[in-house]
């Protein structure tokens, strides 16, 4: 294709993106024409002029995915390859080998087998790095992996995998997998029932009433609703999760855009199931989004207590618009507010530091909102609980952790060296922590702190520049007074630390269902949410009953 025709490709999909953007800004069409006129001739010049050759489809796709950068993290563009890449089905049904897996640079690491399919099925546990997918060896493969592993019902797929050093290989053989929204609901003592919801896709609400039903049907007279960790989803599915509790009719979530066609009040509109059965939800700081929609409106219309650590504010309203030559872009529309009119987005984004973080609003500068019995709540983005748990909060160093994959590396290493344990519940010991240190700083798991980060490209600047020999003794010095003080908030932060390592020590022994049997034997914030539902007093003082 000449270098004339990717240009007719490529400009009208430009085009497409500066009308959308450009519209959601202001209403000057003259602005916007003269300025897609300016980036056309610039486009032009360049591909007509540059001294080497260039590809007219990077230099778009980048010029897009730079401008929309500059917006917020969920207004994305997707060239034809990333909308055949990035689909995302919502029907909570796939071909697949059921198992949460994640790319590591050529490898691809299985983070979660679940239990009795396909992968665990192959023998795949929780750590081993999968090299091969068939005659492909990942390391000359830098598309998405994950594609390698779809297929028909049936479909056999042979795999290498490294665990402990050692090169192995099985036979996955794909089936239908079914993603629960609830993977877990059972009683924790006579009366109360435990339901753990975990996404919300189009069977969320079904499940969820399934659970429930069942639990009543068993003698539960209380409910716990687990939205820990859950990142949200489906609109609907959060409204008629709500609308098993409140009755027809309540406002659950409103959306307000500056385009008037977007502003939308959501409504109940289905006989519920209970709305008198006393009602405990739990967030944490990663339930987001539809979690926040069903936590914020329960708590708005006084109909559930809400316990933990305050939501994580994605209040923001996706959608995608279909453009020309297959290519997409899913724009920020919209922004949600609970029934008594608090925004549940946290970060601003049209306003933001130095350093291009979006800036979070102070908590003097939050605004007081009255629920439907006249408590007061406040904005500030996320849901900030009723019964605030603030030793349940993530710790920076939990948080680093997790994200550089400490804990569940030293779980591998745990596991490993204690197969006997089989349904026995460990306990993490002080000399376990010590073991732990000891295994970071043998792996070299770096923390990647923000400081780290700073120090370690000070460095790299000091090379190019010739200057890191003169600086090295310091650096190094620097290094270790930071290593030192990681160390030292692990040490501080340590019985939080325990119990994230427990719960990934328990998945590798027992899956998830026996992390969710341990939890409603031993979890703190279920403790919490059972004493609060067993205190009438306490409870309805809170709901103003």
């Amino acid at each position: 294709m000449t270098s004339f025709m990717k240009k007719r490709y490529f400009i009208p999909a430009i085009l497409s993106i500066f009308l959308l953007i450009g519209v959601s800004f202001k209403d000057d069409f003259f602005e916007i024409s003269k300025q897609i006129e300016i980036f056309t001739t610039l486009y032009k010049t360049i591909n007509q002029n540059y001294v080497d050759e260039t590809n007219p489809a990077e230099l778009m796709d980048k010029a897009i995915k730079s401008m929309l950068a500059d917006l917020d993290p969920y207004t994305n563009y997707f060239n034809e390859q990333d909308v055949i890449k990035f689909k995302i089905n919502n029907t909570g049904e796939y071909t697949g080998i059921g198992a949460m897996i994640t790319r590591k640079e050529d490898r691809l690491i299985v983070k979660e087998p679940y239990k009795g399919l396909p992968a665990d099925k192959a023998g795949l546990k929780a750590g081993d790095e999968i090299t091969q997918i068939g005659d492909v060896l990942l390391a000359d493969f830098k598309d998405d992996a994950s594609q390698l592993m779809k297929g028909a019902k049936g479909t056999k797929i042979y795999i290498k995998y490294v665990r402990q050093g050692k090169l192995l290989s099985t036979q996955l053989v794909l089936d239908e997998v079914a993603v629960k929204a609830v993977p877990f609901f059972g009683k924790v003592d006579d009366k109360t029932g435990y339901i753990v919801l975990s996404q919300f896709n189009q069977k969320a609400s079904t499940e969820t009433r399934e659970a429930l039903e069942s639990l009543k049907a068993d003698g539960a007279t209380q409910i716990i609703l687990d939205l820990r960790g859950n990142p949200g989803g489906l609109l609907n599915e959060a409204v008629n999760i709500c609308n098993l509790f409140v009755p027809k009719g309540e406002t659950i979530v409103t959306t307000k855009s500056k385009n008037s066609k977007y502003n939308n009040t959501n409504k109940t509109n289905r006989e519920p199931i209970d709305i008198e059965i006393p009602l405990i939800v739990i967030v944490d700081g990663k339930s987001a989004s539809a979690s926040e929609i069903v936590s914020g409106a329960l708590q708005d219309l006084d109909r559930a207590v809400i316990v933990g650590s305050r939501s994580f504010g994605k209040g923001l309203v996706q959608r995608p618009f279909d453009m020309t030559y297959g290519t997409q872009v899913k724009v920020t529309i919209s922004r949600y507010y609970t029934p008594s009119g608090r925004c549940i987005q946290a970060l601003n984004y049209a306003h933001k530091d130095k350093t291009g973080k979006a800036i979070r609003v102070e908590e003097k500068n939050y605004n007081a909102f009255k629920t439907k019995k006249g408590r007061t709540v406040y904005d500030g983005g996320g849901i900030l609980p009723d019964v605030v748990l603030e030793n349940t909060k993530t710790s920076t160093i939990a948080e680093a952790l997790q994200k550089n994959d400490g804990i569940f590396n030293y779980a591998t290493y745990y596991y490993y060296k204690n197969t006997a344990l089989g349904d026995k519940i460990p306990t993490i010991t002080d000399a376990d922590i010590i073991d732990f240190k000891a295994f970071l700083k043998r792996e070299k798991i770096a923390f990647d702190t923000e400081t780290e980060v700073a120090l370690k490209s000070t460095l790299e600047k000091a090379k190019k520049e010739n200057v890191d020999t003169a600086i090295t003794s310091e650096y190094q010095q620097l290094l270790t007074a930071l290593e030192k003080s990681e160390e030292t908030l692990i040490d501080k932060n340590q019985k939080e630390i325990k119990n994230l390592l427990l719960d990934e020590i328990i998945k590798r022994f027992q899956y998830k269902e026996g992390l969710y049997r341990y939890y409603i034997k031993s979890n703190f914030e279920i403790k919490k949410a059972i004493e609060v539902l067993n205190d009438k007093q306490q409870y309805n003082r809170i709901l103003k009953i």
